[in-house]
């Protein structure tokens, strides 16, 4: 089921005061819906309004990512979005994208902008080893129209790979609280597995998520942290395979 709130469109004067176009924020729930609230707190001061994606009514282990996605997309576009935010309910924004967020939505052309994604192994404190102070992910996009973008795996892009989007890096922290309990480090690595075997969606597979074999840890700076402050509750906010029935369905 879908959902949403949008702020009402500013004046024109105002728009162009604010020099900046409308971001529409999407994202889906399912074993996470309790983060939601927080995470609209986190992105409320630079978005022009939220979609979501309300999937508790799915039965199996992980419903159509790709189907989550497509009805997101047309959502924000009839919402009126120019651009569009990708986010989940376990992220959080450094709070000075506020700030920035016009700057970024004034390049012209069809952008995609990349954000350095911390892996959190505490609340405050995230992983640098490896792979893990490497991560980018490209989550706020001109929106364009989501018959562009072709069916794909589970670790996709949102937008069309060979439709002339620019990658291009913001600088900018985004915060990812799943993984500061071990339990759902380990919890997230069966998960993949399962529904990726074959290791066809992430040619790595998916045991080093669960790995702390030379972790290193670094503590977010005072001036780059979010809001409003997670206070961790331990629970999984995944479908828990340890209690997988017989015969359930991967997928929906």
């Amino acid at each position: 089921m879908i959902s949403s709130e949008i702020k009402p469109k500013l004046p024109r004067w105002k728009t162009l005061l604010r020099r900046r176009q409308r971001v529409i924020a999407v994202f889906s729930y399912r074993f996470d819906a309790h983060l939601v609230p927080d995470l609209i707190a986190n992105i409320d001061p630079f978005v022009d309004g939220w979609v979501a994606f309300d999937d508790r009514a799915s039965t199996g282990v992980f419903s159509s990512e790709v189907g989550r996605r497509r009805c997101l997309l047309e959502a924000a576009r009839q919402a009126g979005a120019d651009w569009i935010l990708a986010v989940d309910p376990d992220e959080r924004f450094e709070t000075a994208v506020a700030s920035e967020i016009a700057a970024l939505t004034r390049k012209p052309g069809r952008i995609a902008w990349g954000f350095h994604f911390r892996e959190l192994y505490a609340p405050l404190s995230y992983r640098v080893d490896g792979i893990w102070g490497a991560k980018i992910r490209h989550c706020l996009f001109r929106a364009f129209d989501p018959a562009e973008r072709t069916d794909t795996g589970l670790h996709d892009l949102w937008y069309p790979r060979n439709a002339g989007f620019r990658e291009l890096r913001s600088g900018l922290n985004l915060y990812h609280l799943k993984m500061i309990d071990p339990a759902r480090r380990s919890a997230r690595r069966d998960l993949y597995s399962f529904l990726d075997p074959d290791r066809r969606d992430q040619a790595i597979g998916y045991d080093y998520l669960a790995d702390e074999t030379g972790v290193r840890l670094e503590p977010i700076p005072m001036d780059r942290r979010y809001h409003p402050p997670h206070i961790d509750d331990g629970g999984l906010w995944m479908f828990d395979l340890s209690e997988r029935a017989g015969g359930l369905p991967a997928g929906d």
